[in-house]
């Protein structure tokens, strides 16, 4: 028997549409998509009837949900979260993670590799997509390093890559410090049309950040300060010259980490150029990175433009000879250059939260990083929304583990800092954390069209709701936004037209 799903009376939105509608699922796909007022249960079920006619498939068991006049969007991608699977169980596992991810409405997420071991071959990291899939929640698509178990010089196992199964490589965590061994490890990539993510930062500059660090930690942990973000009731009793120590730490330490990222983003667009290959640079988070991102995007359309332009004078040319016109080969997984920017980095400032920016990596940075930011989300220079969802203990917090848990919160977050406040418009934010993901990974997901993946989301963009660490699927509690009112929910996620998450 066929089964299927048909979602009604709903507000229908991805990157093109925004308007009421319906949409039928069939066999985990949708079938079809009607943009208009559908409220009447009958009048659905007489259209259903029909398209199913029209298919040959009179025999089929659908499952009717009214939407209520909810929102109804292509679940999100996340292009980067820890799971922590395999090796460091206590922070995160499959289950609590695959939970996790579809509480914040997320479909599919895309899985770092920095556990224990190190995900260092296809055959790892195939086993940890098939053990996740046995869950019948969000798809992992579990990364690769780019050098093996991050020792920094060994590629080999690059060969054994297969792009249907491992789209992205990542050294995430830190850089390939070794500038020829990234060459090396982006020229695989390419031939393999494997994307390369990078945690964009100088490794040498970033150990001149840590000393600083662990000062101001050491101060905090004196005056028992909650280092991950968390609440002090006898603040007051705490001598001002004492925060103005920490904040003096934690400055330096975040310029020169400042400086670690904006010198390795540009050293891996130069590289990621030379080697035609696609390069996505990770969690970006200075108004210098964007710049250098926005100038490498900005050329990039200007020689597609000169390439055009070569292609339309050689066919006008072809004619004239009487010559058949034969187009020059453009390589489609070539030299691209896309980025990811957090929701920590778009709603918080470092600061304005001392205790709070120490902690995560990258930091969080000034009011004018944000706004430039805020800035490349609307300009198009910002590819993708991803968590970079990091849980700890909070004990492995108090000693200053960087990273935040991210991905139940992320939608409430963005909607309410982006959309709420007139940031970008709905259809933007899910191009951000649906569509634009999806190209990337080039995955048949992330749009509410005929044929696509039926993995969808329905959230209620006008609920307000208080964070609470405590009622998180995720393992990690630690989370900046706890206490904070965000507005806009999730109420229900499908997976392959499957119910999976209801609140």
């Amino acid at each position: 028997m066929t089964h299927g799903l048909f979602i009604f009376n709903a507000r229908l939105l991805d990157e093109a549409i925004d308007g009421p509608g319906a949409v039928l699922v069939i066999e985990g796909k949708i079938r079809a998509v009607f943009q208009g007022y559908f409220t009447n249960e009958d009048t659905v079920k007489a259209l259903a009837k029909s398209i199913l006619s029209e298919d040959g498939c009179e025999d089929c068991s659908l499952v009717y949900y009214d939407a209520h006049g909810l929102t109804v969007t292509p679940s999100f991608i996340d292009m980067h979260v820890h799971f922590r699977y395999p090796g460091q169980t206590q922070k995160e596992d499959l289950n609590s993670g695959l939970h996790a991810a579809i509480a914040g409405g997320f479909g599919t997420v895309v899985t770092m590799p920095n556990t224990n071991p190190v995900v260092s071959s296809a055959d790892m990291a195939l086993q940890i997509d098939k053990e996740a899939s046995a869950f019948g929640l969000a798809r992992v698509i579990q990364t690769v390093s780019i050098t093996k178990d991050f020792e920094g010089t060994d590629i080999s196992h690059l060969d054994e890559l297969d792009e249907k199964f491992i789209p992205v490589i990542t050294e995430d965590g830190h850089d390939v410090a070794s500038a020829a061994v990234m060459l090396d490890g982006m020229t695989v990539a390419s031939k393999k049309g494997i994307v390369v993510s990078c945690h964009c930062e100088d490794n040498e500059l970033a150990k001149k950040a840590k000393p600083f660090r662990v000062k101001a930690l050491d101060l905090m942990e004196k005056y028992h300060l909650p280092a991950w973000g968390g609440s002090f009731d006898d603040m007051d009793e705490i001598p001002d010259e004492v925060f103005d120590e920490i904040d003096s730490y934690l400055t330096r330490a975040n310029d020169i980490l400042a400086l670690a990222e904006d010198t390795a983003t540009a050293r891996n667009i130069a590289i990621a150029r030379l080697a035609d290959c696609h390069v996505h640079l990770a969690h970006v988070s200075t108004a210098n990175a964007i710049e250098c991102i926005r100038n490498a995007k900005n050329a990039l359309a200007g020689e597609y433009a000169d390439y055009a332009d070569d292609e339309a004078d050689a066919a006008y040319e072809a004619v004239l000879d009487g010559h058949k016109f034969i187009p020059t080969k453009k390589n489609p997984d070539g030299f691209n250059v896309t980025c990811e920017v957090t929701p920590h980095h778009i709603a918080l400032c470092g600061t304005e939260e001392p205790n709070i920016r120490a902690l995560v990596n990258p930091p969080l940075r000034s009011e004018d990083d944000r706004i430039a930011i805020l800035d490349a989300l609307r300009d198009g220079t910002v590819d993708v929304i991803a968590t970079d969802h990091a849980p700890h203990t909070y004990d492995d917090k108090a000693n200053g583990a960087p990273g935040f848990t991210g991905i139940e919160t992320a939608y409430g977050v963005c909607n309410t800092v982006l959309v709420q406040e007139g940031q970008l418009d709905s259809k933007r934010l899910s191009q951000l954390m649906s569509a634009n993901p999806a190209r990337i990974l080039k995955l048949n997901k992330g749009l509410l069209k005929p044929g696509f993946d039926a993995d969808i989301t329905v959230v209620d963009p006008e609920e307000s709701w208080i964070v609470e660490p405590k009622l998180f699927c995720s393992k990690g509690k630690a989370t900046p936004f706890e206490g904070r009112s965000l507005t806009g929910r999730v109420k229900t996620v499908f997976i392959a037209g499957n119910k999976v998450f209801e609140s």
